[in-house]
């Protein structure tokens, strides 16, 4: 199932529906609780997509890919060492933005590069989780793009700015309950050229490892996200590029980056 956040023509508030082939069913209530359909129909091409969710805490995982890890130390001049367990990290509710929302590039930033990443819905409450138990708590799964500013990743105490830049994070366009994290393949287009490909699942720690680990100190709620981390070396990117990041079985999250207007 495709749940789909969206602004249908003329309404005053955004709603939940379900999307099914291009046409979305609205719902009352949402993925999180009770719902039951309208009735209403509406074309996908006529309805504004929203941010899947806004969630209540926005949880990442950092240097979970090697062949990212290995990169990143080659281009930043950094030793960095493969983990050796599973550590969480935390990024910013106002940096996100929804599927074909424009990712605004700060005055001052030199180098910005894409992230693009599997993302990992919450569901239920959980707590104690062992990690054969630890998807039972998963609604679903949505795309994202964690654009980074690398300079400022390398000398910034913290990623306060270098990840968590207005529209620094743009997350959807839906989130997919069906998904087959073996067969999926992430793929990323930079202006319509293919830049990055990797297996999604060839974590260094798994979805299910991620989430035994923190469970063990800190309650999971309904509309967590966990960002999965990333793969591969992005290009620099400029005002006026596009960058599409597609995941088998997902979808294709897609926005265009402009310049910071004086």
């Amino acid at each position: 199932m495709k749940w789909i956040h969206y602004t249908a023509p003329g309404a005053a508030a955004s709603s939940y529906g379900v999307l099914e082939d291009d046409r979305v069913r609205a719902v009352n209530g949402s993925p999180f609780g009770g719902h039951d359909f309208t009735g209403a129909v509406h074309r996908l091409a006529d309805v504004r997509i929203e941010v899947p969710l806004l969630p209540r805490t926005f949880y990442a995982a950092g240097l979970n890919y090697v062949r990212h890890i290995k990169e990143y130390a080659e281009q930043s001049g950094q030793t960095l060492a493969i983990p050796e367990k599973a550590d969480i990290g935390y990024r910013a509710v106002n940096a996100l933005v929804p599927h074909e929302a424009a990712v605004v590039i700060p005055s001052n930033a030199k180098q910005v590069e894409y992230e693009g990443e599997l993302v990992v819905v919450i569901g239920q409450k959980a707590r104690h989780l062992s990690e054969a138990d630890a998807l039972s708590c998963v609604l679903g799964y949505t795309i994202g793009n964690d654009v980074s500013e690398r300079l400022w990743q390398a000398s910034d105490r913290t990623f306060w700015r270098a990840k968590n830049c207005d529209t620094f994070k743009p997350m959807g366009p839906w989130i997919e309950t069906d998904f087959d994290l073996e067969a999926a393949r992430t793929t990323v287009r930079v202006n319509g050229e293919v830049k990055t490909q990797f297996r999604t699942g060839e974590m260094l720690f798994g979805i299910a490892t991620f989430i035994s680990a923190m469970t063990r100190h800190l309650t999971l709620y309904p509309g967590d996200v966990i960002w999965m981390g990333t793969d591969g070396k992005s290009p620099h990117l400029k005002a006026g590029d596009v960058v599409e990041v597609e995941i088998s079985g997902l979808g294709c999250l897609r926005n265009p980056f402009v310049a910071e207007e004086a």
